[in-house]
């Protein structure tokens, strides 16, 4: 069923980024910030934007794999964007609504895939 990533970029605000990150701990995944992490260095008041990109398989955690590994287009405390990557669960992913345009999903996923964005 989630063997195929979904061609979206969602927007997510920092509350939810940082609850999306502490699954992605609880869950064994590869990719998260660590605890704390985000709420010292993300900007709290900006939306930020995940985008699927590659099926990810964990042989540790069987029950949660796959998996899907996101390009994370992260607004930090002091105005800097940076790239970063999260690792979410499929039907977490999917209860998030969308609420982009189509211009705008792809415009940021062009800045994610081909903009070098500082890590």
């Amino acid at each position: 069923m989630y063997e195929q990533v979904p061609r979206t970029v969602k927007v997510v605000d920092a509350s939810t980024l940082v609850d999306l990150d502490g699954e992605a701990r609880s869950r064994g995944f590869n990719r998260h910030h660590g605890p704390g992490w985000l709420t010292t260095h993300a900007d709290m008041s900006a939306q930020h934007y995940l985008y699927p990109f590659m099926v990810h398989r964990a042989g540790h955690r069987p029950e949660f794999s796959p998996h899907w590994r996101c390009m994370l287009l992260l607004h930090m405390q002091d105005g800097q964007e940076v790239f970063s990557l999260l690792d979410i669960w499929p039907p977490t992913f999917m209860q998030i609504p969308e609420s982009l345009t189509i211009q705008a999903k792809t415009e940021l996923a062009r800045r994610l895939e081909g903009e070098r964005l500082p890590t």
